[in-house]
């Protein structure tokens, strides 16, 4: 752990399951990672699954989230927690953007740039994905993809097809009464 803490946004989604579950279950988890405070989470959205050749409105839909937390670890240390809590929840790596019990993505991670074979950062297509930015704007008006500019300016190149998720329950850190894994 490094001593200084950084600013970091994590999306969340999950198409398999009992996605709500699974993302307050997830919302927990990342709560509880050694160096990391809970700062915010967002309402939770809905949308549609998102494949390599592009929406697929037969998969299952998708619930998201985005979190902020402050984080005093090492990047790399913080994608292998997620990727960890991912697996705990059944994740199975099958197929490039295929349906997924739970989904984390690094999105930024304070002004940090990285760009190689395990991690890149900012996430490479958060800029065009409604589905991580209106959550974040959510939680931060003022929020910036750092190299892409203002969140809330590139929300409107993506065409906003998200919605309120109506029956998430918002997510709350604080575990289930006899719940849990």
């Amino acid at each position: 752990m490094t001593g200084r803490s950084e600013r970091v946004v994590l999306a969340l989604g999950s198409n398999l399951g009992d996605r709500a579950a699974t993302l307050a279950d997830a919302v927990h988890d990342l709560a509880g990672l050694a160096g990391a405070t809970l700062v915010a989470v967002s309402p939770v959205y809905e949308s549609a699954a998102v494949k390599l050749d592009g929406v697929d409105e037969s998969a299952p839909r998708y619930l998201n989230a985005v979190l902020t937390i402050d984080y005093s670890g090492d990047p790399y240390a913080l994608l292998d927690a997620v990727n960890a809590i991912e697996a705990e929840h059944g994740r199975v790596r099958a197929e490039r953007w295929g349906d997924r019990t739970l989904d984390i993505d690094v999105i930024v991670f304070g002004q940090r740039s990285v760009d190689d074979a395990r991690l890149t950062l900012p996430h490479p297509r958060a800029a065009e994905r409604d589905f991580v930015l209106v959550p974040w704007l959510d939680l931060d008006a003022q929020a910036v993809i750092p190299g892409r500019g203002l969140v809330r300016n590139l929300l409107v190149a993506t065409g906003n097809t998200v919605r309120r998720a109506a029956d998430a329950a918002a997510l709350d850190p604080a575990p289930a009464p006899g719940g849990g894994r």
